[in-house]
């Protein structure tokens, strides 16, 4: 799918992954239970919701003041970005459900989050997940010049400052998907022919991108000033919404790849990795605040980075019965499994980590 792209060393160290593979298939089969969602998830799919669309339907309903406005476009960034990371991930994943068509209609909520669900499977499920932390491959990592990601990309005198400005930007992320990164995405993909599954005609792509574009201003934008909202603060509401969001949903995938502790290896002269697939996530990936059980529900297993890269195929809710097995075949095999006990721990080690690649590299 990728011209030029890395191929992966044949033999795991060990076994490693079929041993893990082995280990955690026979955990759902003595459990009696399946790899997808269960009602746990249902559940948090209808609150995270309410958080997210019950404030739009306040503010479209209820005469209140403007503080009071912009303190539920908050809530629904809030909501949105929960959305994100539990619903519309596992849908795009396949493992909501063990229907297709269930996984299909959740990863398309993707829509109302102002993305697009080819681009982002694309990105996602190809880009980032075959290719974690590879220069060049990962776009994850590419933030143009204004953010300096890895040891690879070219040093400006601004990265200096990363540290601190960059929070400021990491807010623009889903802001930046409703206005412009689409259309510049799908142009790219579809001139490189890349796809997720089933190849669909560009006419397809580009007229439901169009269309569900549309959709979206009409619903965000244009309804709350039909209905009577001054148009200025429907634009402040719908930035602070997408800022909120947009800012969680960067920091919570920053921490699992841009720390110290893991690495950006590039292929040799002849496109070779050193490590397989699976042991190359564990040399790319961190995991965050394991035991919180408040950071478990909201990021929807994203601090389970670990276990969500080596298993993209099992829903989030089973991350914490399956890292222990991760974990201790990893040990077993003197392989990595990088962790920060804490959310604070991991904010910190980014932002340091962005500090140290900041500076000129004759300095470092």
């Amino acid at each position: 799918m990728i011209t030029s792209a890395p191929t992966f060393a044949k033999q795991d160290k060990m076994k490693f992954f079929r041993t893990l593979n082995s280990r955690v298939n026979n955990y759902f089969k003595e459990n009696n239970i399946k790899k997808t969602g269960n009602w746990r998830l249902y559940l948090k799919t209808i609150i995270l919701f309410a958080v997210f669309l019950a404030p739009y339907f306040l503010i479209l309903t209820l005469d209140m003041p403007f503080w009071a406005h912009l303190l539920l476009t908050i809530v629904m960034g809030i909501g949105m970005a929960g959305v994100g990371m539990n619903v519309m991930h596992d849908g795009n994943h396949g493992s909501y459900s063990n229907k297709s068509w269930v996984n299909k209609f959740m990863g398309g909520t993707i829509y109302v989050l102002a993305g697009n669900v080819y681009n982002w499977q694309v990105q996602h499920n190809v880009l980032h997940h075959t290719y974690t932390n590879i220069p060049g491959h990962d776009e994850d990592l590419d933030a143009g010049r204004i953010i300096r990601f890895t040891k690879e990309a070219k040093w400006h005198s601004f990265h200096r400052f990363q540290q601190y400005y960059s929070v400021f930007l990491y807010g623009l992320l889903t802001f930046n998907w409703a206005i412009t990164t689409d259309f510049k995405q799908m142009r790219s993909y579809l001139k490189r022919k890349l796809s997720y599954g089933e190849a669909k005609s560009p006419k397809i792509l580009w007229t439901t991108l169009i269309i569900t574009k549309i959709i979206y201003v009409s619903i965000w934008i244009v309804l709350p000033i039909v209905i009577g909202i001054t148009w200025w603060k429907v634009l402040i509401g719908f930035f602070i919404m997408h800022y909120t969001a947009g800012l969680i949903l960067s920091v919570v995938f920053q921490l699992a790849h841009v720390v110290e502790e893991t690495t950006n290896p590039s292929p040799n002269e002849l496109g070779e990795m050193d490590n397989t697939w699976a042991i190359h996530q564990l040399f790319t990936t961190t995991n965050f605040a394991p035991r919180n059980a408040i950071v478990n529900w909201y990021t929807g297993g994203l601090n389970h980075q670990i276990e969500h890269h080596i298993f993209p195929n099992i829903s989030h809710v089973h991350y914490g019965k399956i890292a222990k097995i991760v974990k201790e075949t990893a040990q077993e095999c003197n392989l990595p499994y990088y962790e920060y006990k804490t959310m604070r721990s991991a904010v910190v080690a980014h932002f340091k980590h962005l500090k140290e690649l900041g500076m000129k590299p004759e300095m470092v």
